[in-house]
């Protein structure tokens, strides 16, 4: 019987899991799949071990608490893969933890493979070499990626960004109907991204509700809306709805891509943002043990992809004691009172949206690893 084990770590790895193991299954229908991930993988995999993508476990200090219960689950994983012997390992990026998992493939003699691969260019670049003796081929997703693991001899196919086919159809709604606003025109609408784990949600919530209210004294008929994570409940953003903020689930992004504006944090909504067109702030507090440690380590000048893919800076960035509320009003504020810089944004905006190929990522790289894995014809020899 056929079989590929998948693991992720948080819920942007849980969703580009999720769709990596449909699409294998598409190509073919006959695959078992067992997988370590969150919520949606769990509902896609044959066989699930654990939610690790709900814990919300990130940074580099909040993982110590954590260590026997990654110490447990590693145990498990290098069981099953000892045990069971799937055809493959597919990585999905977290890194910290799925190096771990990448080794006792290689103990255990099965071919390993890396989707969404780790930032190797942002911080930590020697992790490249263990990546080049762990890891048959990587799957990235940015252009740029390509040439850094080519450069370092590591076998890399660019596959698209997995978001563009999901967004890419929706990236022009948001038109800034309320910028400039006049007597009669319709409100504008400002939503908070506060993050999708319970430390950022805890971190920034409150800032952005703060800063929201000292935008409602110039723009008194905001309409405003929370961005809900789907592993925290209502009850984290109960301060929100206090404040005549609307709380949001949807997984269609049909609100968010109605925005004028989005106070987000950093991570995977900012490129979510880009790719829909919409203007944003991007806000980002951590402990401070953690932000010390990332200042020795982070090698970029952004922290958002809109301006890393971009080269400069197009969105605000206001990180740790910047990311305080008057500071990110008065970003929103200018973007919001000048309408010919908020249409240029989204001009830039498009720009980077294409440059991250066309719809079909999870499918280029499903049908390349079942090619690899003699599982599925080549394309030419069909």
């Amino acid at each position: 019987m056929r079989s590929i084990f998948v693991s992720a770590g948080d819920p942007s790895g849980d969703w580009h899991g999720a769709e990596l193991i449909r699409a294998l299954k598409r190509e073919d229908p006959e695959l078992k799949i067992a997988a370590v991930g969150g919520p949606l993988m769990r509902r896609e995999a044959d066989e699930f071990l654990e939610d690790l993508a709900s814990l919300g476990v990130a940074g580099f200090w909040e993982p110590v608490a954590r260590i026997p219960f990654f110490w447990r689950l590693r145990t498990r994983i290098k069981a099953h893969l000892t045990t069971r012997r799937p055809d493959a390992l597919v990585c999905v990026d977290y890194y910290g933890f799925n190096r771990w998992v990448l080794q006792a493939a290689k103990d255990a003699a099965i071919p390993a493979y890396y989707y969404v691969g780790p930032q190797v260019w942002a911080s930590r670049p020697g992790r490249i070499q263990v990546l080049k003796r762990l890891v048959r081929r990587m799957f990235v997703i940015f252009p740029f990626e390509e040439k850094i693991y080519r450069d370092a001899g590591v076998p890399v196919t660019f596959v698209g960004h997995p978001l563009v086919g999901r967004l890419l159809p929706l990236a022009d709604r948001s038109r800034g109907r309320g910028e400039g606003k006049t007597d009669g025109a319709p409100p504008l609408r400002i939503g908070l991204l506060p993050g999708s784990r319970q430390a950022e949600l805890r971190r920034h919530l409150p800032v952005m509700l703060e800063a929201l209210g000292k935008l409602r004294r110039s723009h008194p008929t905001i309409e405003s809306f929370v961005f809900a994570a789907p592993s925290l409940n209502d009850a984290g953003y109960s301060a929100a709805a206090a404040a005549g903020v609307r709380i949001v689930r949807e997984t269609d992004y049909a609100v968010r891509a109605s925005l004028d504006l989005a106070l987000c944090s950093s991570g995977t909504a900012t490129l979510e943002n880009a790719l829909l067109g919409v203007p944003m702030v991007v806000v980002y507090r951590m402990s401070w043990p953690t932000y010390w440690i990332a200042r020795q380590l982070i090698r970029v000048p952004f922290i958002s992809m809109a301006n890393l893919l971009a080269g400069r800076e197009l969105v605000p960035e206001l990180i740790q004691e910047r990311a305080d509320a008057k500071t990110i009003a008065l970003a929103a504020d200018a973007l919001l009172s000048d309408p010919q810089r908020m249409e240029a944004l989204r001009a830039d905006l498009a720009a980077v949206r294409n440059g991250l190929g066309g719809p079909g990522a999870p499918e280029r790289a499903a049908k390349q690893l079942l090619q690899e894995l003699g599982i599925r014809e080549p394309v030419h020899a069909r």
